[in-house]
């Protein structure tokens, strides 16, 4: 009788063992490389490729939750109510203070958290300008008068932007001795992106000198990569030497990557994959865009429509690997594991910081002195 009791709850027994079991991916003792690689090698194809996005979809089964890719942080939080607003970037510039502004994107990222935790714990869905990733700063120089988008900027020197951005980007991310991290900031546009905007999707840039490339618009990407370890990098919408800069092995892989030692997560602007096929010509559809773009280094795609989504069929049709899609997926999940998006709030320190933070008369006071 014991025995055939036992063989009837031993199924019972068994689930319970391996719902209370900790897979690798959910040990936060675990570094985040290897919870990726635990968690990586647990998806389906379709699933990594639903993760690409910039609205990264959940995978329930797995527990991983939705991810919104794309909000702003330029001078304050976007679109997130009565939040501190600070002066557009090209005024904080002229300050000339990279330890005031350093404190001023200590306090927005502090405020980006409170407000993110506060609208979750509500139920609300984690959807774009409500997410823990900002794309955020700007480092383009600005030096044409007519660029509509110079606001965003740090003016026109090279250093000055270079200094104003390293400061932005720790501000944001919090001390990097942290076991996690408070944001992902992400450099954009990379690269030599400034203006004119109504040309963007079209233009080639073929014509520049060497070393205007190198002492006027690299100087800012490289000082925010090596110097601030910044989490994201943006490539931009027109084409560099024929090449449009979110499908250039040359801009994302050899220099980026190879010379400069980024090893993080390389985000499309929005639209910019679908341009290889509508506007720059450079691919057939959207299909051999997408592959263009992960091969290139594109992890993530903003977009519309998103090419991205035709990536399962791409490796169906060998013009693809998964082990190339499982290199994007990667990264893109080792951030996110960074950030303590899979551990309990107890234990991540910036998922405790009160509501009272947002707009509060320390950063009312922070806003004032920078404005002045």
């Amino acid at each position: 009788m014991k025995k055939h009791l036992f063989l009837l709850i031993m199924p019972f027994l068994w689930a319970q063992f391996l719902k209370a079991q900790v897979l690798p991916y959910q040990n936060p003792e675990l570094t985040p490389q290897q919870r990726a690689t635990d968690l990586l090698s647990r998806l389906t194809l379709e699933e990594k490729v639903g993760l690409m996005g910039d609205h990264s979809n959940e995978v329930p089964r797995l527990g991983v939750k939705k991810f919104a890719w794309w909000s702003e942080a330029l001078h304050g939080v976007t679109n997130q109510g009565e939040v501190t607003v600070f002066p557009e970037p090209i005024g904080m510039a002229a300050s000339f203070n990279d330890e005031l502004i350093y404190q001023v994107f200590d306090a927005i990222s502090d405020e980006a958290r409170a407000r993110f935790h506060s609208r979750e714990r509500k139920g609300d869905e984690r959807i774009k300008d409500n997410g823990l990733s900002v794309w955020t700063p700007n480092v383009n120089i600005f030096r044409d008068p007519h660029w509509g988008r110079g606001q965003e900027t740090y003016g026109e020197d090279p250093y000055l932007t270079s200094r104003m951005g390293v400061s932005v980007v720790k501000g944001l991310q919090g001390p990097a001795s942290a076991k996690y991290q408070k944001l992902l900031a992400c450099v954009k546009h990379y690269a030599i992106h400034s203006g004119p905007e109504w040309s963007r999707h079209t233009l080639n840039l073929n014509d520049l000198d060497n070393r205007h490339i190198w002492e006027t618009y690299m100087p800012a990407f490289k000082a925010l990569v090596q110097q601030a370890d910044v989490s994201q990098v943006m490539c931009a919408y027109h084409r560099q030497d024929d090449d449009p800069c979110c499908g250039s092995s040359h801009l994302l892989r050899r220099i980026l990557r190879d010379e400069w030692g980024f090893d993080r997560i390389v985000v499309s602007d929005c639209g910019a994959i679908a341009d290889f096929y509508t506007s720059h010509k450079v691919s057939s559809d959207a299909l051999h865009a997408a592959v263009k773009g992960v091969l290139a280094g594109t992890d993530v795609e903003c977009g519309y429509g998103y090419a991205y989504h035709k990536l399962t069929e791409a490796v169906s049709r060998r013009l693809i690997l998964e082990s190339d899609i499982n290199e994007s997926v990667h990264r893109l999940l080792t951030e996110r594991f960074i950030l303590g998006d899979f551990d309990d709030n107890a234990i991540v320190p910036w998922a405790n910081i009160p509501d009272s933070i947002i707009n509060c008369p320390k950063h009312q006071m922070l806003a004032l002195e920078i404005a002045r």
